[in-house]
């Protein structure tokens, strides 16, 4: 993973966490990609968007996952906001997706988003992930 794709990853980031689409996003600093497989989408040479996650063994299952299942855990998937609804966001999961088919059990991923309709369409109904939880909260 070159240093220039760790500043372009921050620097999306940085626009991500100012454009406050998630309940407690940070931005990254180079620790929080160190380890992670990166994927980049381009447009031409320009970077407009990318996904990065890691590999684990489940040492304990999930529900309803099981114990010892290999999953690539997303961590993060981010489109630059002029290229959204463009299939960029389909393209790298799908990448991912082919990228670990042999190796991995499950593609997992976790989501703090403030656009549950848009994320679920988008995981659910595109991506044919399944949901298995969700935690609500109202402020009273």
């Amino acid at each position: 993973m070159s240093d220039s794709n760790i500043r372009t990853v921050i620097r999306f980031s940085q626009n991500w966490a100012n454009e406050d689409l998630s309940f407690g996003y940070c931005a990254n600093d180079k620790s929080d990609i160190a380890g992670s497989d990166l994927f980049l989408a381009y447009e031409g040479d320009k970077t407009i968007g990318y996904l990065f996650g890691r590999c684990r063994v489940l040492n304990k299952g999930i529900a309803p996952l099981e114990d010892g299942a290999k999953c690539f855990e997303i961590e993060e998937i981010y489109v630059k906001k002029e290229n959204r609804s463009q299939g960029v966001g389909k393209i790298l999961f799908e990448y991912a997706e082919s990228f670990y088919k042999n190796t991995v059990d499950y593609i997992t991923l976790s989501t703090a988003t403030k656009n549950y309709k848009s994320i679920l369409h988008f995981y659910i109904e595109k991506m044919d992930m399944s949901f298995w939880s969700a935690k609500l909260f109202k402020k009273i």
